[in-house]
């Protein structure tokens, strides 16, 4: 972007740049069928893409799992995951919904404890940003620097940019993640499709509605509880087929 004086500013990250990471991001997500590796793979794209940035880490809060971390570096993961305590800025962007900024450490008086350990890591400025992959998923990338004073309006803007991104990208691996996990499934059941095919008909007599509207309504069940399609449709089967007390 120029300025007044017609002069590119260096706080603003250049639009080749940014397409390229965005462009790079999507070729390492976009056939992805597996939301950790994902993860690992956004982490070190990040790092090497964007000028200033030495790590990257990325923490995500799944409903009925545990969090997930990944991180550019293995020796960097302990500043990103939630198990070592909720004191950090990840968890602060994740709860506050919004960009959590500290260009130098030394300074820093929020996270006493996760500051204390970033430093010894070598870490002295910070920039996290909450991403929002799906209802039941929520996450927030975090860049490190090696030298303070580094991250600034570029990092931040740019980082803005790749989270809606990266978001998109991370839903549609989930999607791809838990069919894979849906027709492992029913390879190593066999009797799998024949009790979804039971509930689609349990459905279908209790809603009056065709077949497709019925695998809809499993689906939208699956995912609201965040379990197999399959484990769906056996609960379903089992409570009309139980016996009711007289």
């Amino acid at each position: 972007m120029r300025s007044d004086t017609g002069e590119v500013s260096d706080d603003v990250p250049g639009v080749l740049e940014t397409a390229a990471l965005l462009r790079e991001v999507t070729a390492g997500l976009i056939t992805s069928d597996d939301f950790d590796a994902a993860l690992a793979r956004l982490a070190r794209t990040t790092q090497d893409a964007i000028a200033e940035v030495t790590w990257c880490g990325v923490t995500v809060l799944r409903s009925g799992a545990p969090a997930s971390v990944a991180a550019s570096e293995a020796r960097l993961r302990a500043l990103d995951d939630v198990r070592y305590g909720t004191d950090g800025p990840a968890m602060t962007a994740i709860r506050q919904r919004e960009l959590v900024w500290s260009a130098d450490l030394r300074a820093e008086a929020r996270w006493q404890r996760w500051t204390g350990q970033a430093l010894a890591l070598g870490v002295h400025g910070v920039l996290a940003v909450p991403v929002d992959v799906d209802e039941h998923v929520i996450g927030s990338i975090n860049l490190y620097a090696r030298e303070p004073g580094v991250l600034g309006a570029a990092q931040q803007l740019t980082a803005m940019l790749l989270a809606e991104h990266a978001g998109l990208l991370l839903g549609a691996v989930r999607d791809r993640d838990r069919q894979a996990e849906l027709v492992g499934e029913f390879v190593r059941k066999p009797s799998a499709g024949r009790i979804v095919d039971q509930a689609i008909g349990v459905i279908m007599t209790q809603r009056g509605c065709n077949a497709t509207e019925a695998l809809q309504v499993l689906r939208t069940a699956s995912a609201a509880l965040a379990i197999p399609v399959r484990d769906v449709a056996e609960r379903l089967v089992t409570s009309v087929t139980r016996p009711r007390d007289t």
